[in-house]
Parts: structure tokens; C-alpha cells; sequence
């Protein structure tokens, strides 16, 4: 009799041993990157652990299942033995049934559940212990890694024991998804993290004023005409030309003039304006915004002249620009508005060609491809494969379009239809207010 309590004894310690094995495995795999690491910077010595042992999963992973193994067999024995005294040779079939209830139950669902509903706590609680075991199991665990390793590696399967710096951005990328709902400031602030994430992948000529939009001041022309064109312009920073419009040779500041016309007792008679210029800043069209970024926090300026592979002046870019493609649109009472969207109320939109298929896609949620063209205008010329005419009609991406206006050969004024599940519920921004605006 008390061989056969020794042995229920054993097999309720066995039980509790497969529930830490099963417990420890979903805590440590489900408990928050985020607040470990968080608790770790603060000093926590078992957010440390937790830490440390999710930098060796592989052998964490390998002592909790040779460790769980090896306890379920236990319990098979056991409970066979135990069974076998009172039904004889029927015992280890029925020993088998409860066995596994028991292991499926108490062993494994019961205490996974635990833990991934208590995932932070669970994993902070059995971390120490866990880390004592893997050291203790370390010897045969590695050589399991060796062997295991050499297996897949024979059937042409690439070990890696860190992601790469793409996984870890998807990674993140998901993390961010996985936390929007339909709270708007935690939509606006996804779609915020997901701007600063693909900073790296938009050029600055998807963002740029285009040359056309800018306001250019000759620097030939008399200093009267001058200075009422700068009053005149809602922009701070003004780029001066001489000759042509190519020929860059200043950005004058609104300010420096300001100073200027004082420091000469409030008369224009003899002011030098180039002199007040600063140097231009000239960049590639292709050079990407968070390089852009950094070099306008180090070289601490707010403006660059942007110029295609041949030298050509194509637009400028400030500092303002970048900082709208994460918070979206800055307004101040000098910006200049210009309307690019209209919806109807057939729940269409009329738009310019310039629109940005970011703009786009970040006010109405949209999903219009902008690899290949950075405007609804360059899409729709993409997909057509030729220079529509006003009032062809298109549908690609589960839109509709249709061309109301055209110059030449640009697209001008453009009617897009989304699809009912895309049907815009507000109001659009002014798209084109980056187009109306240089100042820093």
C-alpha cells in the first residue's frame, strides 16, 4: 500500500513538473519583447533573465521538450505500474487512456492557457528556474543543436539564429498593425510609425515642390521690383536666379533681407541682395528621405534645391516636407491653399493629376501601388500604356477612372472611383498645400 502511495505521489509531482515544462515554453515565447525589455533597462534582474534566456531559445526550447519527455514517460510508466496492480495486463491499457487525459489536461492545456493569459508574469516567475535547467541540460542540448543542425542542413536548409534587419522591420511593421484599431489616435499614430519605417524607401523627388510650382526671384531685376516680390511671396526662403532659371546662384531669407533694409536706415538705394544669399544647396532626385533627414539636422538647414543626373533644376525639398510624409500636414496662415481633391456625392473624388498616391493612400486608407509612379496622373499613365484623352474611362486595382482634363500631354483634372468598401467618409486635406509651400 505505501508503494502505491509513494508511486501516486511521484506521479502528482510528475504532473506538476509537465505543467512547468508546457507553462514555461508559452510564457517565455508569448511574454511582451516590449515590457521585458523595458523592466530589463530598469534594473530588474528576472526581466534580465527572461531576456537572456530569449537570446538562446534554441536551447531553451531543447531542454524544456527533453525535459518534458522525459516526465510524460515517467508518467506512463508509473501510472502503468500502478494500474497493473489491480487489473493485471489490462492495467497498461488503461493506464495509457489516463495517462494521456491526465498529461493533455493538467500537463499541457491547462497550464499553456495559464500562461498565455498571465504570459508577462508567468515568464518573470519561472525564468530563474528555467535558466538553472538549461545550464544543466547544457551539454546534452548542444550536442542535440549539432546533430539537429547537420540534419537540416543535409536536406539544404539554412540555419539562421538571428533575423536580419528586414525580418526584425517586418517584424516590427506588424507589431504596429497588430496594435491599430479603430481608435483615431491610435490609427494616427500607426500610420505615423509606418511613415518614419519607409522613409528609407521614398525618394525626395516623390515629395518635392516641382519647379513649376516654385517661386523663383530674378536677381537682375531692380531692387524695388525685388523686394515687392519677396513681400509679395508667402515663402520665407526664395531661391535667386540669374540669367535663367537653371542658374541657381542664392536662397535669399526674408529675415536677412529684413535686417538689411534696416541696417540701411529703412532704404533700398544700394543693398546688395546676392550678397545677402546664401549658398545653394543642390541634392540628387533619387537621395531618400531619412538620409535627407540627417543631413538637414547636420548641416542644420531647412532647404535644398533638388536636381536630376544631369544637373537640371527639378524642385526644392525642406525640412517641413519630410517632417509632413510622418505627421502629415503642417498648416501655418502663410501656407498657400490650393484644393486637389473634390469628392462628390456619388462618392467619387475629382483631383489633380499631381496628387500623390501617398497622399492617397495615407488619407483614405487606400492601397494604389506607388512603385512605378509617384501621382494619380503617372498611375493612371502607367496602367494605360498611353496619353488618354478626356473622357476615357479605365478600371485597374478595383478603381475607376476617368480623365476629365488634359494639357498637352499632361493629365490635369482626374475622376477617381474607389470601390464601395474604399468610399472616402470625410472631407480630403488639401493634397497640393506641399505644392504651395516653400518655407521651412
Amino acid at each position: 500500500m505505501e508503494w502505491i502511495l509513494l508511486n501516486i505521489g511521484v506521479l502528482v509531482l510528475l504532473v506538476f513538473g509537465s505543467a512547468f515544462f508546457s507553462s514555461s515554453e508559452t510564457a517565455l515565447t508569448a511574454a511582451s519583447k516590449a515590457r521585458m525589455l523595458t523592466l530589463a533597462n530598469q534594473g530588474f534582474k528576472r526581466a534580465i533573465v527572461v531576456n537572456r534566456l530569449r537570446g538562446r531559445m534554441e536551447q531553451v526550447i531543447g531542454t524544456i521538450l527533453l525535459g518534458n519527455a522525459c516526465v510524460n514517460s515517467f508518467i506512463a510508466i508509473l501510472s502503468a505500474q500502478v494500474f497493473a496492480v489491480y487489473l493485471g495486463d489490462a492495467g497498461a491499457v488503461y493506464a495509457g487512456i489516463v495517462a494521456t487525459i491526465i498529461i493533455f489536461v493538467l500537463g499541457e492545456v491547462l497550464p499553456k492557457t495559464f500562461a498565455i493569459n498571465h504570459a508577462d508574469r508567468s515568464a518573470l516567475t519561472l525564468a530563474p528556474l528555467v535558466l538553472a535547467l538549461v545550464r544543466l541540460t547544457s551539454p546534452i542540448t548542444h550536442v542535440t543543436q549539432i546533430i539537429c543542425s547537420g540534419l537540416l542542413r543535409l536536406f539544404g536548409v539554412k540555419v539562421i539564429s538571428e533575423p536580419g534587419s528586414e525580418e526584425r522591420l517586418e517584424e516590427l511593421r506588424g507589431a504596429i498593425a497588430l496594435h491599430a484599431g479603430a481608435d483615431e489616435e491610435i490609427r494616427e499614430a500607426g500610420q505615423m510609425l509606418h511613415s518614419i519605417l519607409d522613409l528609407e524607401d521614398v525618394p525626395v523627388s516623390d515629395i518635392m515642390v516641382h519647379r513649376r510650382n516654385m517661386t523663383l526671384i530674378d536677381a537682375d531685376q531692380p531692387i524695388e521690383q525685388l523686394v515687392a516680390e519677396v513681400l509679395q511671396s508667402p515663402h520665407t526662403r526664395l531661391p535667386l536666379y540669374r540669367g535663367e532659371a537653371d542658374n541657381i546662384i542664392g536662397v535669399l531669407h526674408a529675415k536677412a533681407l529684413l535686417r538689411a533694409v534696416q541696417a540701411n536706415q529703412w532704404k533700398l538705394e544700394g543693398l546688395d541682395i546676392v550678397s545677402l544669399a546664401a549658398s545653394p544647396w543642390f541634392i540628387p532626385d533619387q537621395t531618400n528621405l531619412l538620409a535627407q533627414l540627417e543631413a538637414f539636422r547636420s548641416r542644420r538647414e531647412h532647404f535644398a534645391l533638388v536636381v536630376d543626373e544631369y544637373g537640371a533644376l527639378m524642385g526644392i525639398v525642406t525640412l517641413e516636407d519630410i517632417l509632413e510624409e510622418i505627421v502629415g500636414d503642417i498648416s501655418d496662415e502663410h501656407d498657400v491653399t490650393v484644393a486637389g481633391v473634390s469628392p462628390q456625392p456619388d462618392g467619387s473624388l475629382e483631383m489633380d493629376g499631381t496628387v500623390t498616391l501617398r497622399d492617397l493612400n495615407r488619407e483614405y486608407a487606400w492601397r494604389l501601388p506607388d512603385e512605378e509612379a509617384s501621382t494619380i496622373a503617372g498611375l493612371v499613365l502607367h496602367e494605360a500604356q498611353q496619353i488618354p484623352s478626356p473622357g476615357q474611362r479605365f478600371a485597374f486595382h478595383g478603381f475607376r477612372f476617368e480623365i476629365l482634363e488634359r494639357q498637352r500631354n499632361q493629365l490635369t483634372r482626374i475622376k477617381v472611383t474607389p470601390p464601395l468598401d474604399a468610399m472616402p467618409a470625410k472631407p480630403a486635406k488639401s493634397q497640393e498645400k506641399r505644392e504651395g509651400r516653400q518655407n521651412a
